[in-house]
């Protein structure tokens, strides 16, 4: 399988805690929906994940939201399979990440992300491209910023 730390070195900077906020917005740019996020990424030393991401949302209305998205590390990559997605992600250059997924709640469902982390290892944005049916239907910006 190899090591995920000497194969996805830009992947390993992102290890830590990271606040920001996710805007989604609909093809015209009209924004759909906005809540703050809490991303936890880590590299497990031991049992069957090579990368473990915990994701929570939070909306003004004070609705939260928690996923879990274990990952294995294979061929260079991260994969996920898990009830909510399958897809994986690979480093562009050295400041890059890009992902390919599915939403298993979502037929036809294809989503692209980039993710761009600073020289610093301190900030980062991300951007999502979601298609249904090789249509756009909606863009997700997010800024982050690295506390722990």
């Amino acid at each position: 399988m190899g090591d995920i730390r000497s194969g996805m070195p830009v992947l390993v900077r992102h290890e830590g805690e990271w606040l920001g906020e996710y805007i989604h917005i609909d093809p015209d740019g009209t924004v759909q929906d906005r809540h703050a996020s809490h991303l936890s990424c880590t590299f497990p030393a031991s049992g069957p994940h090579d990368y473990f991401q915990t994701n929570t949302y939070t909306w003004p209305d004070g609705k939260r939201e928690q996923i879990e998205f274990p990952a294995i590390y294979r061929d260079g990559r991260i994969w996920w399979d898990n009830e909510r997605i399958a897809g994986s992600a690979w480093e562009v250059d050295e400041r890059t990440i890009v992902l390919n997924w599915i939403r298993k709640d979502m037929p036809g469902s294809y989503l692209y992300e980039m993710i761009q982390i600073n020289e610093g290892n301190d900030r980062r944005g991300r951007t999502w491209h979601w298609f249904v049916d090789d249509e756009l239907i909606r863009r997700t910006c997010i800024k982050e910023r690295r506390t722990g």
